[in-house]
């Protein structure tokens, strides 16, 4: 299949599901998720960082801004929320807040609408540490660290 048949076909899918008016978390998932339609016609970050850069990808954002606008979510079991500590400094979280506020928001609806945009390769830092050795232990530091369970990153 082409990408302009692909382009073609993510569009009348979601032409023909958005009039369902679906939540924005459903329509989300089934077009943009894991396992939506996008990711399965764009699997690799390259191919889906070139469709991002479309105007269908464009219609599929504005569609989805319309069915964010329609309010609060439903609970679906489907779909639970999670939530995500961020830590960040003042100076941002303070632009964040009059941005917000500037745009007649709460801050959470703000910070989805970002997250849900493009970013283009190179604008997000690599993790440094992730290549830096691990620091020594001392014996008793080091026996406590085998027995003590695993902490979740909250990143």
């Amino acid at each position: 299949m082409t990408t302009d048949e692909k382009h073609q076909e993510i569009l009348c899918f979601a032409t023909r599901f958005y009039p369902e008016a679906p939540d924005w978390v459903t329509f989300y998932r089934e077009t943009f998720g894991l396992h939506g339609i996008v990711r399965r016609h764009f699997p690799t970050p390259t191919l889906l960082a070139e469709f991002e850069q479309s105007e269908t990808y464009r219609e599929l954002q504005q569609m989805l801004t319309r069915l964010r606008e329609q309010g609060p979510l439903t609970t679906d079991p489907q779909e639970p929320t999670r939530v995500i500590t961020v830590r960040l400094p003042r100076s941002l979280h303070e632009s964040l807040r009059v941005e917000a506020h500037e745009h007649h928001t709460s801050m959470n609806k703000l910070c989805i609408s970002k997250l849900l945009q493009f970013i283009e390769e190179g604008m997000v830092p690599a993790e440094t540490w992730a290549t830096r050795p691990e620091p020594a232990r001392s014996p008793a530091t080091a026996s406590n660290a085998a027995t003590a369970p695993e902490e979740e990153s909250s990143e």
